[in-house]
């Protein structure tokens, strides 16, 4: 893998025993459409959540608008991400979603119940913080510090 996170679809196809087809249906089928080609479909890579310690740079897009943005958890790490905001942990990023009900899909895979946090992207951007797209849409920043976090209420 090279420090922008591609890595070359024959060695991938060899190394994982599979067919330029069997690849071919996991990024047109993943749910999250979290794999793309290159241009000439001679690479491959995730979009987004790679280990902070493959130290992986992929250049995002930058939002500009103002808005709102949603991070969805297990209702046991309220207190923590309060105390502490939110931080990317083991990732490069803390990962964002632009609407409730996939930041409620998200957060399901970490308890059944959720707690879903607004994220005041408007006042983040005032204040300097830089806020990325990927390619399959997640909503990427550095750090959410606990002043721009409430907990959304249905």
């Amino acid at each position: 893998m090279d420090k922008r996170g591609w890595v070359n679809v024959k060695d991938l196809l060899k190394k994982l025993n599979i067919t330029q087809e069997e690849l071919d249906h996991v990024v047109e089928t993943n749910d999250k459409k979290r794999f793309g080609y290159d241009r000439n479909k001679l690479k491959i890579r995730a979009h987004q959540g790679h280990s902070a310690k493959l130290n992986v740079r992929i250049e995002h897009r930058e939002v500009f608008g103002p808005g709102n943005y949603y991070h969805g958890t297990s209702s046991t790490n309220i207190e923590n991400i309060l105390k502490k905001g939110l931080n990317p942990m083991n990732r490069a990023h803390v990962h964002l979603s632009k609407d409730v009900m996939t930041a409620t899909m998200v957060g399901s895979r970490h308890g059944a119940q959720v707690t879903i946090f607004v994220i005041d992207g408007g006042r983040m951007k005032q204040d300097g913080y830089k806020i990325y797209e990927s390619e399959n849409n997640v909503i990427l920043v550095d750090e959410v510090p606990r002043k721009y976090l409430k907990i959304w209420q249905a």
